[in-house]
């Protein structure tokens, strides 16, 4: 987390205050009862944590005329204000910088992308900081400050010190990207993984609501898995956990970059897709929306390509249940603009994969555009903001 001094503070002085507000961030508006109950707290001491949230205008209060608990004496239904601050989140890609401007509540108000000069270190923060300045121009016009930054990079991120150690399609090593963005764009700054952030945007705000349990699967130019086991974000001891991308598959399959063989990324992900199309058609393939097109136009040996890649994330996410038995797995991901090819495929090879009573886990496909990783950067520049420097769950 980045040193630099908060215009403002959250009122959390003890962990019920955090807990308290992250229940009605999720689950409100509720009544006190009702938000005692969903956060294993005690009336007495969720009407002490809502207290100082109501003073400081996180937090409102509206008379629910639906709940009465006796005649003429309406419960008092209290939720998150979400008009009460701002904050940003960015996810940068090998190319561009995706930039959301969102409320408390995470809400996107405004959503702007830059592309990116070049992948070197002063050039990404540069566009960055374009991004940021943007963005606080919008959030400027609505009269609301903005409380901290969120940025969301693939590869392997250490969040509690703000660097990202290395980062594959950035091609960067130990680059202390908190503290730069905070000088860049002054403001606080959390960095972390995209897929952890997308991870925490769906726990909260999106269709890990609720579960204790869940991961979340992400298609593209990588494949990357984001877990919760016991409504915690896995970082995994080294800053690794839920590599499904390398879970091998088929032993006698593609090489992949890691030195195994037959890994779900070196058969599903975009770039091992484009190869194989190319290789099947003879054609000059040179993106996924090439190889799509192709699908779709029926040329002969691409769609089994498809149904090939759908098989293998199917396993590696069987994988993955069959180890945590996970309420729901959601799977994600720019590489989804050809979801209905492999779909399918996909929810087949998972339940012909999955033993037993995990075969039972709820499989959601849900296309997301980089927005919605930008948004779940933001979450959690809000998570930080609420709870600051959370030690994710090892």
């Amino acid at each position: 987390m980045s040193m630099t001094a908060r215009t403002e503070t959250f009122p959390a002085h003890t962990p019920a205050v955090s807990q308290v507000f992250t229940t009605l961030l999720s689950h409100g508006p509720l009544t006190r009862l009702e938000a005692a109950r969903r956060a294993g707290l005690s009336a007495a001491a969720v009407t002490k944590a809502v207290r100082p949230l109501l003073e400081a205008r996180y937090l409102v209060e509206d008379a629910d005329q639906e709940a009465r608990p006796a005649p003429g004496r309406p419960a008092n239904l209290v939720r998150v204000d979400g008009e009460r601050a701002l904050f940003i989140g960015v996810k940068v890609t090998g190319d561009e910088a995706i930039g959301v401007l969102t409320d408390l509540c995470c809400r996107i108000r405004l959503a702007r992308r830059v592309p990116l000069a070049d992948r070197e270190t002063r050039a990404v923060l540069s566009s960055v900081a374009d991004l940021t300045h943007e963005l606080r121009a919008g959030a400027d016009g609505l009269g609301l400050p903005v409380l901290g930054l969120g940025v969301a990079v693939s590869g392997d991120v250490d969040r509690a010190e703000g660097v990202v150690r290395y980062s594959p399609f950035l091609e960067w090593r130990d680059v202390p990207l908190a503290e730069l963005t905070s000088l860049a764009c002054g403001l606080p700054v959390i960095v972390d993984n995209d897929v952890r952030a997308l991870t925490v945007a769906e726990q909260w705000f999106g269709a890990g609501v609720g579960l204790s349990d869940f991961a979340v699967v992400t298609v593209g130019a990588g494949i990357g898995c984001g877990l919760v086991v016991h409504g915690q974000v896995v970082a995994g001891a080294h800053g690794v956990a839920g590599e499904i991308g390398h879970v091998a598959v088929d032993p006698a399959g593609p090489p992949c970059h890691c030195g195994n063989r037959g890994c779900v990324e070196a058969i599903a992900s975009e770039t091992a897709i484009v190869a194989r199309v190319r290789e099947v058609t003879g054609r000059q393939v040179t993106c996924g929306a090439d190889a799509v097109a192709l699908a779709h136009q029926d040329v002969a040996g691409v769609r089994e390509v498809y149904a090939t890649a759908g098989e293998a994330i199917g396993r590696g996410i069987a994988t993955v249940a069959n180890l945590l038995g996970p309420e729901r797995v959601i799977i994600s991901g720019e590489g989804l603009a050809a979801y209905d090819l492999f779909a399918e495929h996909i929810r087949d090879a998972f339940t012909a994969a999955a033993f037993g009573s995990a075969a039972q886990c709820d499989v959601q496909i849900r296309p997301l555009p980089f927005e919605e990783w930008a948004r779940g950067a933001a979450a959690t520049a809000i998570q930080s903001f609420i709870a600051p420097d959370p030690r994710p769950s090892r």
